[in-house]
């Protein structure tokens, strides 16, 4: 099997509550997605998706996806899609650094190496425990009574995890956390995400502030260094998400003991091959994991749905459902949340269908596509 072309996608994933918000002001109302089609001179088309949470989060936006798509896809050509390894080792010898750019390529080669082989990806990525898995709720930043209200909507929905976003005003984010946890119930689980948004000062304000409440801890501030210093004075469980971008990061915190969990977030790390070995490492280190992405719609929940699936349950903290954020579905088969838990398909590959009609005209076009 050889790759004989590549297509590209455009496609807006509009938020079912309006917009979302998180530290530094940032909000996004519609979502920037970009489908990619591999195809293959077995008739075979294998698919990935890539979408970042806007530009003003990390070194990725939805442009610069698609342009680098564009400079790495023809370095493809004639490549056996099915050698993750060596397409991987392809696309950084053609592009030095921007992993977000390689994700969706990386993804839609998983889709066609279970459907070559006929099984799913979560098997292939080391196998299926259980029926199904637990997910979290982000609550996006708003009024500290208003994100506590939220905590018992989406406990009506079957979640039992909630992520608050945080990250601004010390004192109101301090509002915010004890009023979420007034709201608790026995076995749920609550997460302060500052998404880098406190100085260190601040970080350690909110924390000693929160150190009675069950509470975890998340990405304080911008650097490891900050958050480190964080970690180092509270009593607070501690995650780290952002600055979590390949094993090196990993072995480093696992080292300095500056985390007890940590966000692997697929497109982050380039793809599923490497967030596989980062996952393994964090198996065989003992991290937990919550399995997520910056965001998408049904294609990258598919991927998350089978990395998390193929999680040992112990260190799997968590996972999410992009897909039932956004109003727009853009594949067929995709797993769709009951009772605040996912299931990864069966199915070959990753167990998806776009729909053609949603996605429209490709933007992109390289070799036969």
């Amino acid at each position: 099997m050889r790759i004989i072309g590549v297509t590209a996608y455009r496609v807006e994933l509009p938020l079912y509550e309006g917009s979302y918000k998180w530290s530094g002001g940032n909000s996004v109302d519609v979502f920037d997605s970009t489908v990619v089609a591999v195809h293959t001179d077995a008739g075979i088309t294998g698919y990935g998706e890539i979408c970042p949470l806007g530009p003003a989060y990390l070194a990725a936006y939805a442009a610069g996806a698609r342009t680098g798509i564009a400079e790495v896809a023809p370095h493809l050509l004639g490549m056996d899609p099915t050698q993750l390894q060596v397409i991987n080792r392809r696309m950084d010898e053609a592009l030095r650094g921007h992993p977000y750019v390689k994700s969706a390529l990386d993804m839609a080669c998983w889709d066609l190496l279970g459907k070559a082989c006929n099984q799913s990806v979560a098997v292939l990525l080391g196998g299926r425990y259980g029926d199904d898995f637990a997910l979290y709720r982000a609550i996006s930043q708003e009024a500290p009574e208003t994100m506590a209200d939220k905590v018992a909507l989406y406990r009506s929905q079957g979640y039992t995890k909630f992520q608050l976003k945080v990250g601004g005003q010390p004192d109101t984010d301090i509002a915010r956390i004890h009023a979420a946890a007034a709201k608790l119930q026995t076995g749920d689980v609550l997460i302060a995400d500052a998404n880098t948004g406190w100085t260190q000062h601040q970080a350690l304000r909110v924390a000693d502030a929160v150190r009675h409440v069950d509470v975890y801890l998340e990405q304080p501030c911008l650097h490891y260094e900050e958050c480190l210093a964080v970690r180092q004075h509270t009593n607070r469980p501690f995650v780290l998400d952002e600055v979590i971008d390949d094993v090196h990061t990993v072995l480093r915190g696992y080292n300095d003991k500056a985390m007890d969990v940590i966000n692997l977030k697929i497109s982050k790390v380039g793809g599923l091959t490497k967030a596989r070995q980062i996952r393994d490492l964090c198996v065989s280190l003992g991290i937990a994991m919550t399995i997520e992405d910056t965001w998408g719609g049904d294609i990258i929940t598919a991927a998350i749905a089978h990395l998390a699936h193929s999680t040992p349950p112990s260190l799997l903290f968590s996972a999410t459902d992009f897909n039932s954020y956004v109003t727009v579905s853009i594949a067929e088969g995709a797993p769709q949340r009951k009772s605040g838990r996912l299931a990864a398909s069966t199915a070959p590959g990753l167990g998806i269908e776009p729909r053609m009609d949603v996605l429209g005209t490709p933007v992109l076009r390289v070799g036969q596509a």
